[in-house]
């Protein structure tokens, strides 16, 4: 090893001891950046969506001015495409894209991603489509953790946890959700439980809500007022509900990976024109059916004063899921999550309906729901149970729905994983590094970077000596994190449960040797 290789791994062991007492700070920091930024950017959507609903109620013929507005939103339509072309990772939600970025696959321009993120969000959902604020959110809160890390030269391994550290924080200032945040990041994007990123992603979740509250106040997103718990003799209806999202959770899932792959084969269309395709959609529905228009926030307000028919709430469902799946396919800059909860509580609304109409059920009951039809939803589609519970809880601002939207994001996972639906981001990320191979990242061969890799029950590290472990080449295992206990390694040593492996490698091959300690951590041991 030479002299420059033997000084950057004595820096980074160096940094890594010292760096998590001051991960609190740097978590704080990471939030209140955020947090203003996601607080302007909410303002500007909400300008945005007020001045579109205008333009629509102008005292104008509506024969002048149809035309009028499509021609607005091919223009619009062109903007989005150019910045498309211009930076392909702001395509989509952003959430595969920082999974993408933590797992050392993607390289991405913090500031170019933050700027044309920003304006092609405002843009796309201003413009109507059927598009969430919070994917944008913690993409854009990812970029800011990054970009505090390239600003004052963090190592690589605390980069990494202010990008999480910004996602965090992303969530809990769109929806004023902190602790959803916070399992976010552990759940979906981590996959395991780290102190380190509780630390980080909790500071930054907890300021950025802050702010936001300063600004939009402390009420819940969803207003779901006056409403009361199920009674226990009712949960059997709440199963049948977790079936039914499960069963249409596994169908989204699959409509959108195959809308994505039919707008990639669209003939004759560059792929990044393909945004006018909904941006006219979006025209055209809205003086048809406008109540499919834009993230949704309104419809759950109209699903509450249930003004609404079955059959008129089936076609608004149906409407909604094909203009989300041609909104999100085209590669517009928007999120999935508020769209889906939506979908869901249109799901939960038919289906209180029918249990109203048909079983004489009780109408007071129908918010009820629809509630929970959002977290079973949620769950079939991100399969993150916990994070769903807690999101609706935060969101609706009551903690008596607790237990039933936990059965019910229980029973919708388990039918989600029976009919073998992947997870959404593990595709759609998938799909991503098929199709942007120039964002690919490839790392330094002269630096060094540290992974965290946990080991989990069952797998094939838990219980062997370190020795019986074939390690990949050109990586060291410098320390086992054991509880509250750091446990510097030997070949005797044997690893269990729970453990958090700290592996040196060159930062080029931390992608393969990361995939390759995943696997090994998580893969079940051979039974005999």
């Amino acid at each position: 090893m030479d002299t420059s290789k033997k000084e950057d791994t004595r820096s980074i062991l160096s940094h890594w001891h010292n760096f998590r007492l001051n991960l609190l700070i740097q978590g704080i920091v990471v939030g209140a950046a955020s947090g203003f930024l996601i607080v302007l950017y909410r303002i500007t959507l909400e300008k945005a969506e007020a001045l579109r609903n205008y333009i629509l109620d102008l005292p104008i013929e509506k024969h002048r001015l149809i035309p009028l507005w499509l021609l607005l939103l091919l223009i619009f339509a062109l903007v989005v495409s150019y910045l498309i072309k211009k930076e392909p990772l702001i395509k989509g939600s952003g959430i595969p894209q920082v999974e993408g970025q933590l797992l050392m696959k993607i390289k991405t321009n913090w500031l170019s991603v933050m700027v044309l993120k920003f304006i092609g969000g405002v843009i796309s959902i201003g413009a109507g489509l059927s598009l969430g604020r919070e994917g944008p959110s913690i993409q854009l809160g990812a970029a800011v953790g990054q970009g505090i890390g390239k600003i004052f030269k963090r190592e690589k391994i605390e980069e990494r946890y202010l990008i999480t550290s910004g996602a965090s924080a992303g969530l809990a200032a769109a929806f004023n959700a902190p602790l959803a945040g916070v399992m976010f990041s552990l759940e979906e994007v981590h996959r395991h439980f780290s102190p380190l990123i509780l630390l980080s992603a909790m500071s930054a979740a907890l300021t950025s809500d802050f702010i936001s509250s300063q600004f939009f106040g402390l009420k819940p997103v969803f207003n779901f007022s006056n409403v009361n718990p199920l009674p226990l003799e009712s949960y059997g209806f709440i199963i049948i509900l977790g079936i039914i999202v499960g069963a249409f959770g596994a169908l989204y899932n699959f409509t959108l990976v195959k809308t994505q792959l039919i707008f990639r084969k669209l003939k004759g269309i560059p792929q990044n024109f393909a945004p006018i395709i909904p941006f006219l959609a979006a025209g055209i529905l809205a003086f048809t059916l406008p109540e499919v228009l834009g993230g949704g926030h309104s419809l759950i307000e109209l699903l509450t004063k249930q003004t609404f028919s079955i059959k008129m709430l089936l076609l608004i469902l149906l409407v909604k899921f094909l203009f989300s799946m041609i909104s999100y396919g085209s590669g517009a800059p928007g999120g999935i999550f508020f769209p889906l909860l939506i979908l869901g509580a249109l799901t939960g609304a038919v289906y209180g309906k029918a249990l109203v109409n048909f079983l004489d059920f009780d109408p007071a009951y129908i918010d009820n729901f629809m509630i929970l039809a959002m977290a079973g939803y949620f769950t079939a589609i991100v399969r993150a149970p916990i994070t769903g519970s807690i999101l609706i809880t935060e969101m609706t601002g009551s903690l008596s729905h607790l237990l039933s939207l936990s059965m019910i994001s229980l029973v919708a996972y388990i039918v989600a994983d029976l009919l073998k639906s992947e997870p959404i981001y593990e595709s759609l990320l998938e799909n991503l590094l098929k199709t942007n191979v120039s964002s690919l990242f490839k790392g330094k061969k002269n630096r060094k970077t540290i992974l965290e890799i946990p080991v989990f029950a069952d797998s094939k590290m838990d219980g062997k000596e370190i020795k019986a472990l074939r390690l990949p080449k050109n990586c060291l295992l410098v320390a086992i994190k054991r509880g509250d206990s750091e446990i510097i390694p030997n070949g005797n040593t044997s690893l269990h449960s729970g453990d958090i492996l700290h592996v040196l490698v060159d930062e080029y091959k931390a992608c393969n040797v990361k995939e390759y300690f995943s696997e090994m951590g998580m893969k079940p041991r051979e039974t005999y």
